[in-house]
Order: C-alpha cells, then structure tokens, then sequence
C-alpha cells in the first residue's frame, strides 16, 4: 500500500538526517520487501522461507514507527525451509493489525504473531491490541480481510480453517491452511494457470 511505502521512505529518511547506523539496513529490508511482492509473488506458491522473510521484514519496518513503545512478539516454528505456500495469503492479516491495531492505541500497542508448521498444514494466529471498545465477538473486517476469505474459499475450499474475533482490547485471527512440500506437489497447484489467475485477481 502508498501509505505503507512513504511512511517507511519517511523513517529512513529521518534516519539518515540523524546518520543513524540503522539506515542501511532499514533500506535493505524495504527494497527486498519491495523486490520479493513484484518479482517473485506471480507463481500459485513461493518457498515459505521467502514468505515469512518478507513477514519479518514488513514488521520490522513498521515497527521502526513505533520504536520501543511498541511490543511485538514472533514466533516461527517449524520445517520452513522444504514447503511452498500460496503467496501474500498472511501479509493482509498482518497489515490490518497494524492499520486497525496498533496505529489506533495511543500507549503501549502490542502484537504477538504464531506462525507454526504442522507435517503439511500451516497455523497461523495473530492478535493485536486494539482501541477500547465495548463491541466484541466475531467480526467481518476490512476489505483486506474480506480479500483473503474470498481466496481461502477459492484456493482451498473445505480445506482450510479461518477464525476472527475481537474483544473490548483485542483482535485475533486464526487461519489454518495445506501447504506442499517442495519435493511433492502435494496440492497440484504450481503449475496450474487457474490457481495463478485467483491469485492475481484478490490479490
């Protein structure tokens, strides 16, 4: 998203006025964000060590914004580096709890992200802080939310799992979805134009 790219373009610009050593790599993190979204997402699945990279790096930079005010916990599990997953499925999810999570508490906003592989299934749990509110229980979310339903029911139907709920404090999701391994197209899926043209119109 723009607001994502001049915000980051901001900080490192800050960063560089005050010569700080982080400015390399800040720089380095965005261009390989930028890099891997444009150049290596048009495939139907994409090495999930280059999807939670990206993840990391996303909210690394987004981070930058908030400093130490801003408590994040990530935590990755798992056999990452012989599976494919469908790509830019998680990164949504995670945008939302930044646009509609963090970016709306005025003191000490947190976000603790899951992220464990399970033989072939992917769980991933994300909750956010969130602005108090007396509304909770499940909701339908933004239309970023509303984009990774409409390619869960696409990509895998009745083969994948997605829970949203809030609270007066917080917002959750779980989402559970197949992955393949890279040595067994588990799915069929790699090199199948239908899945590759899902993929281009949700995204």
């Amino acid at each position: 998203h723009p607001h994502f790219l001049f915000n980051t373009l901001n900080n490192i610009y800050s960063f560089t006025l005050k010569k700080s050593g982080k400015s390399p790599a800040l720089i380095q993190k965005l261009s390989d964000t930028l890099r891997y979204m444009i150049h290596e997402c048009d495939a139907s699945s994409v090495p999930l060590r280059k999807e939670l990279d990206m993840i990391q790096d996303y909210m690394e930079l987004e981070k930058v914004r908030y400093g130490s005010r801003l408590t994040m916990d990530i935590d990755i599990q798992g056999d990452n580096e012989t599976k494919m997953v469908t790509p830019l499925l998680m990164i949504p999810l995670i945008e939302n709890s930044f646009k509609h999570g963090t970016s709306q508490m005025l003191k000490h906003p947190w976000i603790v992200l899951r992220i464990h592989t399970v033989q072939d299934w992917l769980h991933f749990q994300l909750t956010n802080s969130r602005p108090y509110s007396h509304q909770t229980g499940s909701v339908k979310g933004g239309i970023g939310i509303q984009n990774v339903k409409k390619r869960l029911q696409l990509l895998y139907p009745e083969k994948h799992e997605l829970h949203i709920a809030s609270t007066d404090d917080s917002f959750s999701v779980h989402m559970k979805i197949p992955i393949e391994d890279m040595h067994r197209d588990n799915l069929g899926m790699r090199d199948n134009p239908f899945f590759h043209d899902i993929n281009q119109t949700l995204r």
